[in-house]
């Protein structure tokens, strides 16, 4: 199992009723993705979680390896019956992404918490 560089704290994953929210800050390595992605995997796995929003309005890049992450994320997820919402994208990590191919497939996208919040509560994706 991957540990956060030293000085990291580990991403948290908070419990929202059925769903979980986590909000990225700044900038996350690959192994602080890929523990990431090992907490929610194993949060939605265990819990009755129906719904995973994934906060980036704090990330100014979103490189390959975070897209793939992050759609493997939302791939692992609905295996497991909960759909992935990704909120906050920025016009430039947008940008980047579409320049870089990238689609993150199984991602459904919000401008914001709150609208993610609705979609999945809406049962729209």
């Amino acid at each position: 199992m991957n540990q956060p560089t030293p000085g990291q704290q580990p991403v948290p994953v908070l419990a929202l009723g059925d769903v979980l929210l986590v909000s990225l800050q700044g900038e996350l390595h690959d192994g602080m993705a890929e523990q990431l992605q090992h907490d929610i995997t194993s949060r939605v796995a265990t819990s009755r979680v129906t719904g995973v929003v994934i906060d980036i309005s704090g990330v100014e890049i979103v490189d390959s390896f975070l897209g793939r992450v992050l759609a493997e994320i939302a791939s692992t997820a609905r295996l497991l019956a909960a759909r992935t919402v990704l909120a906050g994208m920025r016009p430039a990590v947008a940008i980047t992404l579409v320049e870089l191919g990238l689609t993150l497939p199984g991602l459904v996208t919000a401008l914001d918490v709150d609208r993610a919040m609705e979609l999945l509560s809406r049962g729209g994706s």
